[in-house]
């Protein structure tokens, strides 16, 4: 018997697209085909929608343990399922981090009691994040963590990286790295270029990111380690990654919305609202992100929603720490701002990171016996942002007041609406 029926929705996957109603029963899809009967089913109206996988998100901070004055499990969840994902992955730069298996099984029970989205913990490539010692890897493996990062900070150790990269390949799990040469962004609070020396903030150099992109490239190719790069900002990056994958190397990599659609100009407010690491760069770095976007050089679009308290937020920019939301503005910006059809964008949010990440049960065909995690986009709806009605804890969206193009009408984890018609069901 049917529990579930999507009725009148475009189904867009991996396949193609089709008209067609989603049939679901017990978690996963039963049937997809045109005029299927309800029963007795709850019957979602996908008419002039898109019926997609969920969405999966590479690079959220959840900040529980330790900052839930920011954000918690469960208001991060909602703020998850309200953008369309039905899958997240946790940071690790949690108090504490999350280094080991107790951490872990916190979080993912957290997650489950939630019950909003999927929350899949990363797990920090070295003990505290600190750069000394690794991290009990294999300990973490066994519970389920794919992707290991110290994300906040770089592996500044070369050595220590590479043997990261040979102890993750013997596991089978990939290292994801913030990429970053501390000794050249050390006292930078912005990108280094006009706007830093006209504003008189120190700034933080392109080479700084772009130092450790082509170390780890070669790391990689030393280990046969995989490795996946995490936000990046400039062109050199891009390009660096481009020649990488042509060379046939084991490297993946992801972009942000606001390093696609903001530059380092912002900054000349001085609201730490745009203060970011890596800091927003230049109109040339964010034409060679979205060429990235766009050739498939970068595989992912990553929120890296960072919720900070307001009054951390407000402090004067060189104190003010880097971050901003993301998680139910992402799809959107994505489909107003990138010059991509709207399967384009589903791949970069949606199958694309799962398989980076390893989750099966995400972004894999609309086809009857898959797990029903699903979402629903009208694609032609507008919206303004108000920070006062995301659902995260924090307000420090740099979207303000701006228009946009796409929302989430639905989402279904597992079978089970947790968005209707764009409110949130608990």
């Amino acid at each position: 018997m049917t529990d579930l029926l999507l009725r009148g929705g475009r189904v867009l996957d991996a396949n193609g697209e089709r008209l067609a109603d989603v049939a679901v029963a017990d978690g996963r899809i039963v049937e997809v085909g045109t005029d299927l009967d309800p029963g007795g089913a709850t019957v979602l109206d996908a008419a002039g929608c898109v019926v997609a996988p969920g969405l999966v998100d590479l690079h959220t901070h959840l900040r529980e343990p330790g900052r839930e004055e920011a954000e918690t499990i469960e208001t991060g969840s909602r703020a998850a399922a309200l953008g369309g994902f039905t899958a997240v992955v946790a940071m690790p730069n949690t108090e504490p981090a999350i280094d080991s298996a107790g951490v872990v099984r916190q979080v993912v029970e957290l997650g489950e009691a939630a019950g909003l989205c999927d929350v899949h913990p990363s797990g920090a490539i070295t003990v505290g994040r600190a750069g000394e010692q690794l991290a009990p890897m294999a300990e973490m493996a066994a519970l389920g963590v794919r992707l290991f990062t110290d994300d906040g900070r770089g592996v500044q150790n070369e050595r220590l990286m590479r043997r990261a990269l040979e102890y993750a390949a013997g596991l089978g799990v990939t290292l994801a790295q913030h990429c970053e040469v501390e000794t050249l962004s050390a006292g930078g609070h912005m990108h280094e270029g006009s706007w830093s020396s006209r504003l008189g903030i120190p700034g933080i150099p392109a080479e700084a990111e772009e130092l450790m992109v082509v170390r780890d490239i070669m790391l990689s190719r030393l280990t046969g380690g995989r490795i996946h790069f995490q936000h990046l900002s400039t062109a050199g990056s891009v390009e660096l990654v481009r020649r990488a994958k042509a060379a046939g190397l084991a490297v993946t990599a992801e972009a942000c919305p606001h390093h696609f659609t903001l530059t380092h100009a912002e900054v000349a407010s001085y609201d730490p609202v745009f203060k970011v690491n890596p800091p927003l760069r230049t109109d040339v770095d964010v034409a060679a992100i979205k060429a990235g976007l766009a050739d498939g050089t970068i595989d992912a679009i990553a929120t890296d929603h960072a919720p900070h308290a307001q009054e951390t937020k407000e402090a004067p920019f060189d104190e003010a720490p880097c971050g901003m939301l993301g998680l139910e503005t992402a799809l959107a910006l994505a489909l107003t701002e990138l010059d991509l059809a709207i399967g384009q964008i589903l791949a970069l949010l949606s199958w694309q990171p799962a398989a980076i990440a390893g989750l099966a049960d995400h972004g894999g065909p609309i086809v009857p016996g898959r797990p029903a995690n699903l979402c629903v986009i009208d694609p032609e709806a507008t919206w303004v942002v108000d920070p006062y009605r995301l659902a995260s804890r924090s307000r420090n969206t740099p979207y303000a007041g701006r228009t946009l193009t796409g929302r989430v009408r639905h989402t279904v984890l597992r079978g089970t609406p947790v968005v209707i018609d764009a409110e949130a069901q608990r």
